[in-house]
């Protein structure tokens, strides 16, 4: 039997907030956020705007309690803010990326998934994806901290694709926890008040005579029952509830406190399944010969019969982007891909290498407005190279395709979309495929893309039998999508110690946005002819995203992208790294031309007392100012995205040229509402050893249309030798009742603060990213 009821509530209660790749994403060790609508503040005082919030809620009569509920959207209530000559908002400081996000999700923000089942077990269906980011350790807290439950009983599992969100399926832009905060909290303030419902009956007690604990209801006269005995008749339809609210933040007993990863244990035993750990039944595995040059195409096969009658083989196809072969297991597999002798038809990037991009980027570059004429001005140009998403898990899927039926799994970051797209390259009604969303071990972005959970349905219609897909390392690395190279004119003109006009203008190659929001429908816009699809997404994204804290007068900020045939994708931070990076660096050399200290330069020309508390946390607890041994030095940046805010303090040595290292981080963050600190520490340290790796030494070299870096050997991303290791972060009590994004803000401000402490300790303005890009290695055959 089902039914439905509806129980209104007006959702006032202070609200908590996370921190976590559009890249980002990824993002990667999570913070809250809020997650219904947004509420922004000048740093002196709490943001102003009421959320009003109503549940829907579906009940399923058995021996479990089961709802979903639904949340609107808040108001929008940009702060003003002042300083000596005033810069104008940008469209990113009224709107987000993350405001569209959450309230392109809204009217389906109702579709979450909550079981009580009669041993007392809280499950809890996750509509995002977990790349490491630390989400299902926030909602979890989130979901026993409404419920009153112990951590230890509440499971949250990754929701299979549904179309029927639109929207709400995208894990990206360090809006997980922002957009699910209020939802899930409603979700299980929902529960919590029918389980106290159902025991007032059985009681025959007053619903307010009544307490949660530990996962049971408590009466006055010491009588308990805990929730899975109540299950069952909470869920009946004829239940009356008068309503739920979630708990003030003053409140909290578990939001807002260090919280170990529930999914750690696993992690670090390998109990922890990824999707080639999946035990699919007649799955075999499969590998695929890729082209010598991005985007290739197979002409033919020479030694196909010979490769067939391999040990192991069990099929040899041809797909789009290559020749896939299934063995009996991955080392014959492997094997007979090296045997295959292909001819190979030509892609789009083949004639492109590094200085041909640099070249393409330099002259796409619009040219600056103001001219620096009468006034003293800083100008700078930057390059930054190609960059691999680079995740310990490389591509994989597993996929079982059969004449009526199609069953996909992978780690995806845009499922829904997946599921729609492969339905109709399969030639399936969408309720005829079903697509799982497995945790992946990274992505920093790349889950975007469905590459591998695509290639592993065709090579499974074809072969006619399951398959388990792997990417290697190699076709990770040189095939997979890459952070756009990028090239940048910055001029900032400055009198009588004031900036006057800051302009910057960025030259890319073109993002990847045929992902759309996580929907067919935007992503077929997408794909539409450039001017109209991708570069449209392309800008949007850049406008929500980009924006300066300083108040530097007349700043403009603008993006061209061109178009390479190289693949690309959004990486973590995706436009920010870089440009607000660059705009660090830049900072620091108008501090100097001015005659001030770069951080009591930043100090006077951010825009809110938010802002430099953080500044200020990270200055006072790095100790900037000390003094330190010739060739080494300090170096300081801020960064302010998604609604939080954080600064980073680095040391550097670069005595040994052949070894240029970080020695000490501290990092100040602050995201409004912290869920879990521990979470967001790991998320801040996170985009550290991001920016470490390519700001020092971590970086694509593209020649003649492949990357030539194969491996970690030769991708150089931070090892343990290269990281510092006193690194010291410092989560700002809670100067919000929403959380803000963590995902992406890390990285920016570690980038400018890396660079600037290589300028001060070499003497040298860094203009070109990685700093040592030298080829050392021997590149693997094509």
């Amino acid at each position: 039997m089902t039914g439905h009821s509806h129980a209104p509530t007006d959702g006032n209660g202070p609200a908590p907030t996370d921190g976590h790749g559009l890249a980002p994403g990824d993002g990667n060790g999570s913070a809250p956020s809020d997650g219904n609508g947004f509420a922004s503040s000048d740093g002196n005082g709490p943001a102003r705007g009421q959320s009003r919030r109503s549940f829907l809620t579906y009940l399923i009569a058995a021996p479990t309690l089961a709802l979903v509920t639904r949340a609107g959207a808040d108001l929008l209530a940009p702060q003003p803010a002042h300083a000596v000559i005033p810069t104008l908002p940008a469209p990113a400081d009224l709107v987000d990326l993350g405001d569209l996000f959450i309230l392109a999700g809204a009217p389906t923000s109702a579709l979450l998934a909550l079981v009580v089942e009669a041993d007392g077990t809280v499950r809890f269906r996750l509509p995002r994806e977990e790349v490491g980011q630390g989400l299902t350790t926030a909602v979890a807290m989130l979901v026993a901290e409404e419920l009153d439950a112990p951590l230890a009983a509440v499971r949250v599992e990754l929701d299979d694709a549904r179309p029927e969100l639109l929207f709400n399926q995208l894990t990206g832009s360090s809006n997980s926890i922002r957009s699910l905060y209020g939802p899930v909290r409603q979700c299980a303030a929902t529960a919590r008040a029918r389980l106290v419902a159902a025991a007032a009956v059985r009681w025959s007690l007053p619903v307010s005579t009544l307490t949660t604990a530990a996962g049971a209801v408590r009466a006055p006269d010491g009588r308990t029952a805990d929730y899975g005995s109540l299950a069952a008749a909470a869920a009946d339809p004829a239940l009356i509830v008068l309503g739920a609210t979630p708990k003030p933040a003053a409140k909290h007993a578990l939001v807002g406190r260090p919280t170990s990863r529930i999914d750690a244990r696993a992690m670090v035993t390998g109990a922890q399944r990824y999707t080639l750990d999946l035990d699919v039944p007649g799955a075999k595995p499969c590998v695929v010969r890729r082209p010598p040059t991005l985007g290739g195409g197979v002409r033919s096969v020479a030694n196909l019969a010979a490769v067939r009658a391999m040990p192991g083989v069990l099929h040899v196809v041809t797909i789009a982007t290559g020749v896939a072969v299934v063995a009996e297991t991955f080392g014959q597999a492997l094997d007979a891909k090296a045997a295959l002798q292909v001819t190979w038809g030509p892609g789009p990037a083949d004639q492109l290498s590094d200085a041909a991009v640099r070249t393409k980027l330099r002259a796409a570059t619009p040219p600056l407005l103001v001219p620096p004429l009468l006034t003293a001005h800083v100008d700078a140009e930057f390059d930054f190279a190609f960059v691999s998403h680079a995740p310990m898990e490389t591509n994989s899927a597993v996929a079982d395709v059969r004449d009526d039926r199609a069953e996909i799994w992978s780690g995806l970051k845009s499922p829904i979309v997946a599921r729609e797209t492969i339905a109709a390259d399969l030639g399936l009604p969408l309720d005829k495929v079903t697509v799982h969303v497995v945790q992946a071990g990274g992505s920093f972005g790349r889950r975007l893309f469905f590459d591998a959970a695509l290639e592993a349905a065709r090579i499974s219609k074809a072969c006619r039998r399951p398959v388990r897909l792997m990417w290697t390392r190699v076709d990770d690395t040189r095939h997979g999508r890459m952070r756009p190279a990028t090239h940048h004119k910055i001029r900032a003109t400055h009198a009588l110690g004031e900036v006057l006009s800051f302009e910057h203008r960025v030259a890319a190659a073109e993002t990847d946005f045929r992902h759309g929001l996580g929907e067919i429908i935007t992503a077929t816009a997408a794909s539409l002819p450039l001017g109209i699809g991708n570069a449209t997404l392309a800008q949007t994204l850049f406008l929500t995203t980009i924006k300066s804290p300083y108040h530097f007068g007349l700043t403009t900020q603008a993006l061209t992208e061109v178009p390479t045939g190289v693949p690309t994708g959004s990486w973590r931070s995706v436009y920010s790294a870089n440009t607000r990076g660059a705009e660090e660096i830049v900072v620091d050399e108008l501090a100097a031309a001015t005659g001030r200290d770069p951080y009591q330069f930043r100090r006077t020309f951010l825009k809110t007392a938010a802002q430099r508390a953080v500044l200020d946390k990270a200055a006072t607890e790095g100790g900037w100012g000390r003094a330190m041994p010739a060739g080494c030095a300090q170096g300081i940046a801020f960064h302010e995205e998604y609604k939080s805010r954080t600064a980073c303090l680095v040391e550097i040595d670069t005595r040994d040229p052949e070894h240029i290292r970080v020695t000490k981080a501290v990092i100040a963050v602050d995201v409004g509402l912290p869920v879990n600190p521990r979470g967001l520490e790991a998320q801040m340290i996170g985009g550290l050893t991001d920016a470490i790796s390519t700001t020092l030494k971590a970086g694509l070299h593209l020649d003649k249309g492949l990357p030539l870096e194969g491996s970690y050997s030769q991708f150089h991303w931070a090892r343990q030798r290269d990281t510092p290791k006193d690194v010291r972060v410092f989560v700002l009590p809670a100067t919000g009742t929403e959380p803000g994004g963590a995902g992406e803000l890390g990285l920016p401000a570690a980038v400018g603060a890396i660079a600037n402490a290589y300028a001060r300790a070499t003497g040298t303005k860094p203009r070109s990213f990685p700093l040592d890009f030298d080829v050392d290695f021997t590149p693997y055959p094509r």
